[in-house]
Parts: C-alpha cells; structure tokens; sequence
C-alpha cells in the first residue's frame, strides 16, 4: 500500500479522505491556503504545506500542489472532488512526475468530461441518452432549427460542465441567444471550454445516480442507485439511497445499464452516473469521474468504504468483493448544510461560526471540517456540512432526520437548516415524489408562509456575535518534574517545566508546530504569561455582519453584496438603461447573480473591470438621472 498521499483538496472531503488513510496506515500530507491555515485537515495531517498565491486559485495550481508532493515524497494524490479531480491535465502531470493520480486514467477523464463525447460513448454501449446533438453547437439559428426537430424546452449545456453550472433551459424562441451566450461564457469561465451541446428538457424528470467501482484488473461493480431530484440551480440539497418509488424493472434496468457504461470506459477508480428518469424511461445525463459529494449514504446502507476502495484500486489491487455480496440495508438521507440565507435567495452567507455543535445520536453520520470559530471565507462555495441519517425504513429515516436536525446547533451565519427541516415535513417529499423542479418551483412559493415556523425550531441566525472557539491542538507537551537540577546555594533543586508554548514555524512553505517549555525554579515566583497549546481564544469584541445595501432609486449606486468577482459588465458609460434591466454578473462563493438597476437612467460611471474581485458593499456602477 501508499506509504504517504498529499491530498489536493480541502474542507470535508479532506478531512473524509485523511480518516480512511489513518484506517490503512498511510500518512498524510494536507496543503492549504492562508485563510485556511487553521483548518481542520491541517489540523489531522501527518504533515502540512502552505501554498502560495491567491485563495481562490491556489488549490487549481497543480505545478505547486506537485512540487509539494515530489519535495514531501508522497507516492500519490487523492484529489476529492471538485477543484482538481476532473482535470485531465493534472492527472497527466500527476503520471508524468511518477505520481500516482487516485482517480481514472486521463482519457477517460477526457471523454467523460465532454458531455459531447461522453454520450456518444454510451450511445455506442447501447445506454440510453437524451434526444438532442452529439456535436457542438455554435449559432442561435442551429438552437432553433433543433426547437422545431425536438419541440421546447430545450436544454444548452456547456460540453465540460457540471454542477448546473453552463446549463441554460430555452423555452421560446426569444430566450435562445441570451441563453447560448450564457451556457458559452459560463463553460468558458468554470471549466476553460465554450463549447456546448443541445438535448430535449424533461420537464419534472427524477435525477437518479449509480455509485460505480472498477479496478485494473476489469471487476466492475454498482453500489446501487441515489435520488438527488431535491436541488435548487442544478444544485443539490437533499440526497437519499434507495430512490422512492423507483420501480423495481426500472432500477434493475438502471443499475445494469451503469454496469454496461462503465466496462465500455475500462474505468478504474469510484465514479457515478448520473440519469434523468421520466416515467418508464430513463436517460444517461452524465458521468462523474470522482467520489461524489453525497457518497456516504452509500456506505451507510451497503457497509463499503467508497474512499478506501479508491485508494485501494490505485495502488493496483482488485476491488474487495464481489457484486452479489452486495446489499442494501434500510434507508438513508443526505442534508447538505450550507452556510445561505433561503430568505435571500439562498444568497451565501460567510462570517465566523460562534457557535457549533453537531447533532450526537446513534444513527447520524456527520462530515464536516467546521468548529466553534471557523470561519467560513468568500473564495469557496459554502458547504458547512454533510448530515447523514439511517433508519430502518425511509419514513424512519426521515423522522431521524428532523430530529438531527433540530438539535444541529450552527450561530454566527444563515445557514440552510430551517429548509432541510421544511422538507422534511413536506408531504410531496414525504410520499416521495420530489423531481428536479419541485423545490424551485412549488416549495420556494411556499417558503415566505414557512420561514418563521422553521426558523424558530433550531439555534441558526445570522447574526455575528462574540466569538469564542477551542484552538486546535499544537502538539502540546505535557508538564512535570525535569531531571535536571540547578545549584542553589550548594543545594539541589529539582526543576519543573513550564506550561508549554506551542508555536507554528514555516520552513520552505512545510509547517512546523513546535511546543516549548522553560525550565524554572518552583520556590522562585514567576509572573510571564504563558500560552497553553489547545487554550481558548479571548473573546473579540462583538461584531455584526456586513450590511448588504442594495441600489436604490435615490442614489443610483449599484453595489456588490458581498466578497465576489465581476463576471459579466452588460452595459458601458453613456448607456441608457431601464428600471429592472441587468448590468453586471456577479460570482460570489461558487453562486452567479444578476444586479440589475431599479431605476431608469444613464449609465454615468463604471468602477470596476472584467474580472475584477471586490470586496462587500462595494459602488460597482452609477446610474445617474
């Protein structure tokens, strides 16, 4: 087995794969950004790397990310999922240094990155796939003439993209060219690609997965399916294992065709395939060449380590079992926990965490890397944590659900518990007939009636208070009698060690954590403060969130909203412009917005560039009279 693995990644799924390599044995090497200096996977890493640059491009820089893991002598790199973990380019880079890459071999990671490609290889296998183009689109007239072959709506989609991100819906014939130039420039932004493809949208369709193993030696098996029709954006929110209500032909189809795509691919590593499921039918979506964010309920009801099992098949061995010893048992439920305000959008909502104490109870699973003080910064998207709950049967584990929820305790951000908790007393997800639309759709137009009942049944508010959290451990030495004696007098005095220091020093971007003791004379009185390792920060003077000022009619200003880069400038200085009308995109923590002008007017100033990152409350624009 791998002696060391550097993980490029951060947050949960850092923290998630350090635990499995503790369970086999290998050490670990974390990197990390300088807000994340005091995370919690650098905190549990055998050995840690600060990486140089930008926080919000350091994690995508693999030069640097494989220097350190040639200068640190790990054998391999575990890349989560996200950042690196679907770059084709790193993965090559990773073969080319003699760095074990954990994850599939980089063409395949090619293919199935182009939604392009990767249908027309499952085509081939005989796996179902949407109606619409196998090859790129480049015009509004090609969109149109595909709206009379297929009829509306239509889905444009970026060919590299993923996570809802360069996916555009087209309903008429007007929206096409907004709509083309949009799933463009966002595929060119997020994944260095802009081409894109059309297919048939399916209205009110399920979005089921397969969780798939394969190692080098051609065993491939399923972990069965996961329902994740509960999203928001093409974002998902809540995931659960066994699909309600699937049938039972329907998924035995569903599972045999994942099996089908993936020895068509030779794929070797964990990897899920995504379906849309209308009626009786079901159409291949996707293929993700990675472990998945939702992956733990699929260990919580078949029993097996899906980040094990990955480390395991790269390294080179067979996979460690058999497909009929295989099972699923009881149900379980994903919440993902993010740190947004539902009452603003789902707007996110970084600030420092005052208070944080998960839910302890027999049957709940939590992953995450937040503690009392962790602050949660504007440069990544704003997952908090990943709450897991078993039951017996789905009615049990919703049930579970509620109550874990309830006793989550997450102050000093908004946070996206009181929805969780409104879904889980949703009666359309409690009979299980959530689709993909359902909550944008019909929860959202209920959620100003249900916001102050569920906001009320757990401690989340969105107020800064004062902050008061455990630091992590220094390695702190303990304290005692020292076998060395001093003369006093003629006279032996036995010496004792001062309460450790515990101090942090950078060599060459490897970090060091050092404790250190003084030895002192007892009978002689001392009056230097010292600093225990693991001692709590003093309190900080309270605080309160930045105030979010919107445009207004008065003043014309249009302002950032919080930490975020400017994506899209619509208008130039000298543009006349209507109340309601878009001016900027702006990207702020993984989440595109539109600002728009409440006023109409003439553009007389434009403060910020293309590209641009500013910061909170920030005058991007004017718009004058």
């Amino acid at each position: 087995m791998f002696k060391k693995i550097l993980i490029a990644n951060r947050g949960e799924i850092a923290v998630r794969v350090i635990q499995a390599c503790r369970e086999l044995d290998i050490r670990t090497v974390a990197v990390f950004s300088e807000p994340d200096k005091d995370s919690k996977h650098v905190a549990m890493a055998d050995e840690t790397w600060r990486l140089e640059g930008q926080p919000g491009k350091v994690y995508l820089d693999y030069e640097q990310i494989l220097d350190i893991a040639k200068r640190s002598g790990a054998e391999a790199v575990h890349p989560g999922y996200g950042f690196l973990s679907e770059n084709t380019d790193f993965a090559r880079a990773c073969i080319d240094k003699g760095i074990k890459f954990i994850g599939p071999e980089p063409e395949v990671i090619l293919r199935m990155g182009s939604k392009v490609e990767s249908r027309r290889v499952m085509q081939d296998a005989g796996v179902p796939v949407v109606p619409g183009t196998t090859d790129p689109v480049t015009t509004p007239e090609e969109v149109k003439k595909l709206a009379t072959k297929y009829g509306y709506p239509l889905a444009i989609k970026a060919s590299a993209g993923g996570g809802g991100r360069g996916l555009r819906v087209v309903r008429k014939d007007e929206d096409v060219e907004n709509a083309l130039a949009g799933a463009q420039r966002e595929g060119a932004t997020y994944f260095g690609s802009a081409e894109v493809y059309v297919e048939k949208y399916l209205d009110k369709p399920r979005h089921i997965e397969v969780q798939v193993l394969g190692d080098e030696h051609g065993n491939v098996v399923h972990l069965y399916e996961r329902d994740c029709s509960s999203q928001r954006r093409h974002q998902k929110l809540v995931e659960e294992t066994p699909a309600a209500k699937l049938d039972a032909k329907l998924k035995e189809r569903l599972l045999e065709a994942a099996v089908i795509g993936t020895k068509a691919l030779n794929y070797t590593s964990a990897g899920t395939l995504e379906f849309m499921v209308a009626q009786d039918e079901f159409y291949f979506l996707e293929m993700n060449t990675r472990v998945q964010v939702e992956h733990p309920i699929t260990e919580m009801t078949t029993g097996v380590d899906i980040v094990k099992e990955q480390i395991s098949i790269s390294f080179g061995n067979p996979l460690s079992f058999k497909q009929s010893e295989v099972f699923q048992r009881g149900h379980a439920i994903e919440c993902r926990i993010n740190a947004e305000d539902v009452n603003k959008n789902f707007m996110p909502n970084p600030g420092e965490l005052n208070v944080y104490k998960e839910p302890s109870l027999p049957w709940v699973r939590v992953d995450s890397a937040c503690y009392p003080g962790y602050k949660v910064v504007p440069f990544y998207d704003s997952l908090l944590a990943k709450l897991v709950v078993w039951g017996r049967t789905r009615a049990e584990a919703v049930a579970r659900t509620r109550l874990a929820l309830r006793d989550f305790k997450i102050e000093g951000v908004s946070t996206t518990i009181p929805f969780h908790l409104a879904m889980m007393d949703d009666p359309t997800f409690e009979a299980g007939e959530v689709h993909t639309s359902y909550v944008e759709g019909e929860m959202m137009k209920n959620w100003k009636q249900l916001q102050e009942k569920y906001s009320g049944k757990c401690a989340v508010n969105g107020a800064a208070g004062a902050a008061v959290g455990s630091a992590e451990s220094a390695n702190g030495g303990a304290s005692g009698a020292a076998s060395a004696a001093s003369s006093n007098g003629g006279a032996e005095v036995a010496l004792e060690r001062s309460t450790p220091r515990a101090f942090e020093i950078e060599v060459n971007q490897r970090m060091f954590k050092v404790a250190v003791s003084e030895l002192v004379d007892p009978s002689k009185p001392r009056t230097i403060a010292t600093t225990t390792a693991g001692a709590q920060r003093p309190a900080t003077a309270t605080r309160t969130n930045r105030k979010v000022v919107v445009p207004t009619a008065h003043t014309g200003d249009i302002r950032s909203t919080m930490n975020g880069v400017v994506k899209e400038i619509l208008v130039k200085e000298g543009d006349k412009v209507e109340a309601g009308q878009k001016v900027i995109t702006f990207e702020a923590m993984k989440m595109e917005s539109d600002l728009v002008s409440l006023k109409a007017g003439t553009v007389t100033s434009i403060k910020v560039k293309l590209g641009e990152t500013v910061e909170s409350d920030v005058v991007l624009m004017t718009i004058g009279d």
